[in-house]
């Protein structure tokens, strides 16, 4: 399958809508599906960028989201949510992805670009290495909300 990725917009906010619905839970079985008033949200907000990555036939087989912010001693990058349909896997979407929030990161003049992923994720950490990301030595903290 060839896959093209591009930026989502505001149009395409109910079809996102949708992939989204069978994609967040091959991700995350505690988070559900947005709903299409936060996906619209989302598409809006200038700190994130929606990558989509369609089939042949236009449909979205895989997502990702770039948040970028500048702070006060660089402009970061965060990757999220990277999700290839279940049924789309190995045919390199995750990597057109990853390089497309990459290329976005530099043109917005980040400095580096960083993510977390699960270790039991062995598919994404491997996508992750081959792509030139390295494993920080940091502690991850969370304060749920």
């Amino acid at each position: 399958m060839t896959a093209t990725v591009s930026i989502a917009g505001p149009d395409d906010a109910l079809a996102l809508h949708g992939a989204l619905q069978t994609l967040v839970p091959q991700l995350s079985r505690s988070n559900p599906p947005p709903s299409l008033e936060a996906v619209q949200a989302m598409l809006a907000h200038d700190a994130t960028t929606q990558f989509v990555a369609r089939d042949g036939d236009g449909q979205i087989v895989g997502v990702a989201t770039l948040a970028a912010f500048p702070i006060p001693t660089a402009v970061r990058a965060w990757v999220e949510d990277v999700i290839v349909d279940e049924d789309s896997t190995n045919q390199g979407i995750g990597r057109l992805l990853l390089d497309a929030m990459v290329a976005r990161a530099r043109a917005l003049g980040a400095k580096t670009v960083d993510l977390t992923s699960r270790p039991s994720r062995e598919a994404a950490n491997h996508l992750y290495r081959k792509a030139g990301f390295e494993v920080r030595d940091t502690n991850v903290y969370r304060l749920t909300l």
